[in-house]
């Protein structure tokens, strides 16, 4: 399958092309006086409205890696938007600069949930999305971020972190939570602990909220990064296991948010 790219700002608008192509549409948009800057991708095969996928990408910034799962998703028949939490060319090579991006964005939880929510809302605007179906998946920093996502009541049916950081819902904030939750954990990631995990699953189960964590034995943090373990940090490393088995859970949870 070919890839066409499309230059958009804020609005989506659509080539004229025929065939089993798969879009890049390439959006600029803007938060907080921020200009950021995502990819959405598409089958443009079918013309129909489908559901929605926003990818959120780990502490690093928007890179490859994050736009490859948004392809496969828009293989799989969605529309996946690759969001920019960052700004433009925001991209670390380096733990200590992706620390700082990171820790700015997170160190107000009402900006962090206003920014992904941002990224949400023009998925759901997408002339190709049904906005009664979207769901959210992220990585690492990306993880935490759909988990608030999901805290701040947004209308998502459901949403994934893989290798994410666990962010404790506050007493009394399950009642506005609308999304199913799946958690892809990996059982020696040493970024969350233990006992953050048990904190994590003790406030889920006091909010009564419809989710599931799985966790897999030797799996450490990035596990479903290839070359994770190239970055110099011990704690990444790449599982092949860990990956397509949390890829296939993903899909099937996918599958079952969109049928009901």
């Amino acid at each position: 399958m070919s890839l066409r790219v499309v230059l958009v700002s804020i609005l989506f608008s659509f080539p004229s092309v025929v065939g089993a192509d798969l879009i890049e549409q390439m959006v600029y948009y803007e938060h907080d006086d921020a200009e950021l800057r995502g990819f959405v991708y598409f089958d443009d095969a079918t013309k129909h409205a489908r559901p929605g996928v926003l990818v959120v990408h780990e502490w690093w910034g928007l890179n490859d890696y994050a736009k490859r799962r948004a392809r496969e998703l828009a293989n799989l028949g969605y529309v996946a938007f690759a969001i920019d939490m960052y700004g433009v060319g925001k991209l670390a090579l380096h733990p200590q600069q992706a620390g700082e991006w990171h820790r700015a964005v997170i160190a107000n939880e009402q900006f962090w949930r206003a920014r992904v929510r941002t990224a949400h809302d023009l998925l759901a605007a997408h002339p190709l999305v049904d906005a009664e179906r979207t769901a959210a998946i992220g990585y690492c920093f990306g993880g935490a971020t759909v988990l608030q996502l999901a805290y701040s009541g947004a209308p998502v049916a459901g949403v994934v972190s893989f290798h994410g950081g666990l962010p404790i819902l506050k007493p009394g904030q399950g009642q506005q939570v609308k999304a199913k939750i799946l958690v892809q954990h990996g059982a020696e990631d040493p970024f969350v602990p233990a006992s953050k995990v048990a904190a994590f699953q003790a406030a889920m189960t006091a909010a009564d909220l419809d989710w599931r964590l799985d966790s897999y034995p030797g799996a450490r943090h990035s596990f479903t990064v290839k070359g994770a373990g190239e970055r110099g940090m011990d704690a990444l490393a790449y599982n092949a296991q860990a990956d397509q088995k949390s890829w296939v859970a993903l899909q099937q949870f996918l599958s079952g948010i969109f049928k009901e």
